[in-house]
């Protein structure tokens, strides 16, 4: 095997193993894929400030997320499908995310169950939420979640119609995936996810049972257009804080009008994000929407960043820039698609060490001494 150096050593690997309609769901954004795209390139156009001379030794990475301890500013993010990248994907996720002492968030969308996740965890897990139709639902999924002692809710804003993603459409995307020829060919070449996937789950977990049809082949397109709500309003977030009783994350807020009215929700924290590129094509990247809504809200609630990390240094900007923490998506599904379990260990201890070298070299002991003191100033963030 090749040695591992970075993420992307990770993501060649990965798309060597996954069946290339899960790689491709997991590596792409809507229509043009532009949005997708700068998440990436405006992270890497941010410059670091070197500084030397300056003693750093005894570094620390560690901090909080809503009073939680984490070994650096990072959490798992909430991601679909993602045991069709490796079987049982979210359960190995959840076992290297507590081992290595950052948050793991579920998806509703997930292969693995809220029970399954829990049963292999010791430490209290994460449950995203979309808001769905059938309110009834919604409280069951509350309640599974409460039950499974999840420590916080995060509630998904920016998914109320589904994108279009080309790749998705063209590869005919669904779970169980279809045995047409193309797929049948593709699946050949990858025996060792294909026996993988024999004892693996193999539809969406949490959803068993409430679709019809869901314990069946499904599109992800078909379920949303069916069980996603448009009607989605500030007074179902509301409703859905009630019903929880716990800290609450809302993600998908891009626009500081926003961030102000989620804080009036009374969110815990919130995340900026633009679902990775993958729901509004030509909106802003998430790294240049985050100081607006850093100044708007920071001091009133914690202020969380999604979208395009790939390293450490991406952390570091993003943390400069007023994060309290940084969800990584994507970096999740390249090292848990290459690896399994050891993979997402590995993009983890990637993240780590290019995040505490980095901190080295700006002259900077604790992670939460960084600031944009940090950063060589930049016309786009004026």
């Amino acid at each position: 095997m090749a040695i591992i150096t970075c993420v992307e050593d990770l993501r060649l690997l990965a798309k060597k193993r996954v069946p290339k309609a899960f790689y491709d769901y997991a590596d792409s954004g809507s229509y043009t894929e532009s949005t997708y795209r700068a998440n990436s390139d405006d992270l890497a156009a941010i410059k670091l400030r070197q500084r030397v001379a300056i003693n750093v030794d005894q570094r620390s990475t560690r901090t909080t997320m809503i009073g939680q301890d984490v070994t650096m500013p990072v959490a798992i993010a909430p991601t679909g499908l993602t045991g069709m990248q490796w079987a049982n994907g979210e359960m190995l996720g959840a076992i290297a995310a507590e081992k290595f002492g950052v948050p793991f968030t579920l998806s509703t969308m997930s292969i693995c169950s809220i029970e399954d996740v829990a049963s292999v965890t010791t430490k209290p897990f994460w449950f995203q939420l979309y808001v769905m139709r059938d309110r009834g639902f919604i409280r069951e999924l509350i309640q599974r979640a409460k039950t499974a002692k999840c420590s916080a809710l995060m509630l998904t804003l920016d998914l109320q119609i589904l994108g279009q993603r080309h790749k998705d459409v063209k590869n005919g995307m669904s779970v169980p995936p279809k045995l047409t020829l193309a797929n049948v060919i593709d699946l050949a070449t990858k025996p060792a996810w294909a026996m993988r996937a024999l004892f693996g789950r193999k539809t969406f977990g949490n959803l068993a049972g409430h679709v019809k049809g869901s314990k069946n082949i499904i599109t992800l397109s078909e379920w949303t257009a069916s069980q996603f709500d448009p009607t989605l309003s500030w007074d179902d977030v509301a409703w859905i804080k009630q019903e929880w009783g716990g800290k609450l994350i809302l993600k998908g807020i891009l626009d500081a009008e926003d961030a102000r009215l989620a804080v009036t929700a009374g969110a815990d924290a919130i995340v900026v994000s633009n679902h990775g590129g993958r729901q509004l094509d030509g909106a802003m990247s998430s790294i240049t929407a985050l100081p607006a809504i850093v100044d708007a809200v920071g001091h009133q609630t914690e202020v969380w960043f999604d979208g395009g990390i790939r390293t450490g240094q991406d952390i570091l900007k993003a943390t400069a820039l007023g994060a309290k923490g940084s969800l990584v998506g994507r970096a999740f599904l390249y090292g848990l698609g290459a690896m399994g379990e050891a993979g997402v260990s590995k993009m983890l201890d990637i993240l780590h060490k290019e995040l505490d070298v980095s901190m080295a070299l700006t002259g900077t002991k604790d992670i939460r001494q960084v600031g944009l003191h940090t950063l060589v100033s930049d016309p786009i963030f004026k």
